[in-house]
């Protein structure tokens, strides 16, 4: 029987809600059979589309659809530099679709081309922000009346980035935070959001990199009386050095890897054992291949997942978090944006959330397709990003 092989792929682009979304679609020599695939990267997704149409498609034509480890490990070094978030990103696409295709062939979901189900449906936490305490809390009495029980307290956005204004004369526009105000004032909100809620719900937050090491350390292990089921991103990426200090001091549960690229930033720490959930964004890092690398690693050192899951990844990226939260024994967590109405027809198949938990739809391959006449009618905006322009209250740059 001869192979099956790409004929085409396609790049779709839309922006049903703030975020712009990269799809692939990889056409097969077989008629009506096709996969689909998250490349989405919202603030450069001109770059990820260009880095598919042009480098990436006419490498991959006429390959075997079977051969999803040869074509990722090749598509990795075709262009001799590797990683990055815009190359990972279009590997992803691919081959999330060359997954999704594999699992059609064979009349499986891709969980159980990964081994099978550990669990029939993955526990998810969502976001409870505020303008103050008061309003945290309520927002996230909201989310337990609807079964939530892991929520994510924030309060005034990242950093609460709300802070009075100690601009100097001239300085530049931009989001301005205060890292000592937000230290003082996320203590007083968790600790009220804890006597509110009582101990049974489980609280994260997260630090998005926006402290100095030596700042955050200080702020984890005021957290040790909170119980926090996970702090998320203490540290930057560039920082990650300070882990081990980090780790020696307190004992709040860490979280890291959203903005990982590189399969040297997650390995160090999780041989090292300095975190406690890897929480990658999957498409950033190249799609499932890599990740189910990173998970089987993490799991021999006892280290849980906890995959990263914004609006600003696709339904189908969603549905490939879901496929390796049911496969994987060390699943942790699984982070739910809550997509609208819209997104659902968009995208047929698109993982559903019932008393806080995800469940699959056990159709073959991931089960998410999309209408493309739909998406058409929300075609992607460009901007320039503002939320990342932060500063601190002299003016100096920050990092988002």
């Amino acid at each position: 029987m001869p192979a099956i092989t790409i004929k085409d792929v396609r790049v779709i682009l839309t922006q049903p809600t703030g975020q712009r979304l990269v799809v692939v679609k990889i056409i097969t020599s077989e008629p009506g059979l096709y996969g689909l695939g998250c490349s989405t990267f919202t603030q450069r997704f001109h770059a990820v589309h260009a880095a598919i149409e042009h480098h990436l498609k006419p490498f991959l034509i006429g390959r075997d659809v079977q051969r999803i480890e040869d074509i990722w490990q090749q598509a990795m070094v075709n262009g001799y530099w590797r990683n990055g978030p815009v190359l990972n990103n279009a590997i992803s696409g691919i081959d999330m679709a060359l997954w999704d295709i594999k699992g059609k062939l064979a009349n499986m979901p891709v969980y159980q081309l990964l081994g099978g189900k550990c669990r029939e449906a993955a526990s998810v936490y969502v976001h409870a922000d505020g303008r103050d305490a008061a309003e945290v809390v309520e927002n996230a009495q909201r989310f337990i009346e609807q079964g939530y029980r892991f929520i994510r307290v924030q309060m005034g956005g990242y950093g609460g980035k709300h802070a009075r204004d100690l601009r100097p004369e001239g300085a530049l526009e931009g989001a301005y935070y205060d890292p000592r105000a937000y230290v003082r004032n996320m203590l007083n909100m968790i600790e009220a959001v804890r006597v509110a809620l009582g101990d049974e719900i489980e609280l994260l937050h997260d630090i998005h990199e926006r402290l100095q090491p030596i700042d955050a350390i200080g702020f984890a292990k005021a957290l040790e009386q909170f119980k926090l089921f996970f702090l998320e991103d203490a540290l930057a990426p560039e920082d990650i050095d300070w882990f081990e200090r980090l780790r020696a001091q307190c004992t709040t549960p860490l979280a890291m890897g959203e903005l990982f690229v590189n399969s040297l930033e997650w390995r160090t720490l999780i041989e090292r054992r300095l975190i406690d959930f890897i929480r990658m964004h999957i498409s950033a890092i190249g799609g499932v291949t890599p990740a189910r690398n990173a998970a089987i690693m993490a799991q021999i050192y006892g280290i849980r997942t906890a995959w990263h899951g914004p609006a600003d990844v696709s339904p189908v990226g969603h549905a490939a978090n879901l496929h390796l939260d049911l496969w994987s024994p060390n699943f942790g967590i699984q982070e739910w944006c809550r997509f609208p109405e819209l997104v659902y027809e968009m995208f047929p198949g698109c993982p559903e959330v019932r008393s806080g938990y995800m469940y699959p739809n056990d159709k073959p391959g991931f089960g998410v397709d999309i209408d493309e006449a739909l998406a058409a009618k929300y075609p992607c905006t460009d901007e320039v990003e503002q939320w990342t322009q932060t500063r601190l209250p002299d003016g100096t740059p920050a990092r988002p």
